[in-house]
């Protein structure tokens, strides 16, 4: 394999030449168009690319700016810095958005679920790569692995640092993720995650660490493999999570807005009343401990779930934890081992396809562990 060493001037001079810039322009009516095809080579796998930006398509002005970085690179750009990648794979590729991942929005996640269910259902696809910025990374993930459905590799790839910097990781990793989304060993895993060799379930894992490279983790559930040498090596046999649910979100436009209120001390009961009048259709707290908010907190939770029966659950503002179930007649639902903001995916689907309250609490159930 050739070396990356040629990847900041190749991509110094196609950043200069014409960045794709998406942000101003909006979404693309994608159903219909392919951004970019490679030469077929019938020996090899079909990988299609999913670009919505992020730090993978970023480029700062020196070459030692890792923050402050500007995103703008195009799906075209990203393949074409890595030529490498056209000895392991035919590529084609859609450029969804341009966007760091905090502006990753509902309109986006139900693009790539629609288009990524119709692109594996196709019997000459193998497998799929969406590139990502890594702040929001998991949510992405764990939406898609709840939406998805399809024996086939869903592989979820961004970088900790901008395609300019010394030591830039995104194009390792993404020919990483090619790899995985080619490879027979990577299906029946569901949808994964993979940065700086590392091989995690969307389901279980998390971003540790604001900066630094080795980050994508679960620190409970562990990896499910890593990359030697560019190969993908796993730990375990093909194994479904413990309470994974499949939403067909076939007929959804639109999903249901949901938020998330930080616990904390002295934590204001008024927020609750704002975010359910604010539209909200459902709650997250992520609470102190294993799940716990202020008493006062609590009364106006009550209050605002009698007077609205708006779903509300409970996570951990911790990193890991469990939230044990709630007795029967608790108002307020134990989100298990989901975090809070994958929690808030959860609820999200479940009130899209029109749960109520029971039909919530059991999915959230699921992820509990047998006694």
């Amino acid at each position: 394999m050739k070396s990356f060493t040629h990847f900041l001037p190749l991509l110094a001079s196609l950043a200069a030449a014409s960045p794709i810039d998406l942000t101003k322009a909006g979404l693309h009516n994608l159903f219909t168009r392919q951004d970019i095809q490679t030469p077929i080579n019938a020996s090899l796998p079909n990988i299609t690319i999913f670009a919505t930006g992020g730090t993978i398509a970023s480029q700062g002005s020196t070459n030692t700016q890792t923050t402050g970085y500007s995103i703008g690179l195009g799906v075209q750009q990203l393949i074409t810095a890595v030529p490498e990648l056209l000895n392991i794979s035919n590529i084609a590729g859609y450029q969804i958005s341009n966007v760091g991942s905090g502006d990753i929005n509902s309109t986006i996640s139900l693009t790539l679920a629609h288009m990524i269910n119709a692109e594996l259902s196709k019997s000459s696809v193998s497998g799929v790569v969406v590139t990502h910025g890594t702040d929001t990374l998991e949510e992405t993930a764990f939406f898609l692995s709840s939406t998805v459905n399809s024996t086939k590799p869903v592989v979820i790839v961004g970088a900790m640092r901008p395609a300019t910097a010394l030591s830039a990781d995104g194009p390792l990793n993404l020919y990483q993720a090619i790899l995985l989304a080619g490879s027979p060993a990577a299906r029946n895993r569901g949808v994964m995650i993979t940065l700086n060799d590392r091989i995690g379930s969307a389901f279980y894992t998390t971003k540790n660490n604001a900066n630094t490279l080795d980050t994508f983790s679960s620190t409970e559930a562990g990896q499910l493999g890593s990359f030697v040498n560019q190969v993908p090596y796993f730990f375990y046999a093909p194994a479904e999570p413990v309470g994974r649910t499949v939403f067909d979100l076939a007929n959804a436009t639109s999903l249901a807005k949901v938020d998330i209120l930080f616990a904390h001390q002295d934590m204001a009961p008024d927020l609750i009343d704002s975010a359910v009048q604010g539209g909200a259709k459902g709650l997250v707290f992520a609470g102190v401990g294993a799940g716990g908010i202020s008493s006062k907190a609590n009364v106006a939770a009550q209050a605002a779930f009698n007077a609205t029966g708006v779903p509300m659950v409970a996570s951990h503002r911790s990193a890991d934890g469990l939230v044990p179930p709630t007795s029967d007649d608790d108002f307020i639902i134990s989100s298990g081992y989901y975090n809070p903001q994958k929690a808030r995916v959860l609820l999200q689907l479940g009130l899209t396809i029109g749960w109520g309250n029971e039909e919530i609490k059991e999915a959230f159930a699921k992820s509990l562990p047998v006694p």
